[in-house]
């Protein structure tokens, strides 16, 4: 039987890194962590997945047989165009200095990557790849909130959470929901993620969600925010029907984000 080759120490790092990353990590992350480039990362994941000590998955990788879900990086690498197309449009509403809220969807964690960008800003979310991304750049002042971690969303909520959010006045905050109704507007697969919401969008002088066209139509067992206190909708496709008169009657501005531009639809 042939004898397995030990970890190099670039391989070590890494996994040294995943372990104090919850598990789990963006390739990003751990390119922050690491201080290395991208392809130094990609290739090192590649080498540890062909000995079956990782799982990748699309910008990202996991420990196998790690305790943590690694359904935020499943989700994370579906739909994956449509989430950075609608991200980097998002990310234009935001101006430096401003006091910015990100929340733990996927498409938000590629706002963050677009958030590189500016300068200055005062950033407060509840999920841990924002934070990691944007804490450091270009002078930001970054708040992880405080919470019961989810390890599932790598993030935190509850009753502390909410309570801290509430000393902030946000300038802009930019939010994704599970799915969207034209009756009952945003909707969360968790009753802690729409309450979080909920409490957000009160506190925020322009709220945006982020979320691709898919979303509309599907439903979810909890309520998010009030859909009035939504400003914009940002989606890679333009609603129709009940869905589009249910946006209008909301005042929600819907932008359509284009490649190599946007409008509004």
């Amino acid at each position: 039987m042939k004898k397995k080759a030990p970890n190099t120490h670039r391989e070590l790092e890494l996994l040294d890194a995943l372990r104090r990353l919850g598990g789990a990590a963006r390739n990003s992350d751990l390119v922050n962590v690491l201080g290395v480039s991208e392809e130094t990362v990609r290739r090192t994941i590649k080498s540890l997945s062909k000995a079956g000590t990782i799982e990748r998955v699309h910008g990202g990788a996991y420990l196998a047989g790690a305790q943590g879900d690694p359904g935020f990086f499943r989700r994370i690498s579906q739909h994956a165009d449509e989430k950075r197309l609608i991200a980097a449009h998002t990310a234009k509403m935001a101006r430096d200095q401003m006091t910015v809220f990100l929340d733990v969807g996927s498409t938000t964690a590629f706002v963050a990557e677009e958030l590189r960008r500016a300068s200055r800003l005062t950033v407060v979310s509840n999920s841990i790849g924002v934070v990691q991304t944007l804490a450091g750049i270009n002078g930001n002042r970054v708040h992880l909130l405080g919470g019961e971690l989810q390890s599932d969303e790598r993030g935190t909520f509850g009753h502390v959470a909410q309570r801290q959010l509430q000393r902030y006045a946000f300038d802009l905050a930019i939010l994704s929901t599970d799915a969207i109704s034209d009756s009952k507007g945003f909707l969360y697969y968790s009753p802690a993620e729409a309450d979080l919401a909920t409490v957000v969008a009160g506190q925020a002088d322009h709220v945006v969600m982020a979320a691709a066209h898919f979303k509309f139509g599907n439903m979810a067992p909890y309520v998010g925010p009030d859909p009035r206190l939504v400003h914009a909708l940002v989606t890679d496709a333009a609603p129709k029907g009940a869905m589009a008169k249910s946006f209008d009657s909301w005042g929600i501005d819907v932008q359509v984000a284009k490649a190599g531009g946007s409008d509004a639809a």
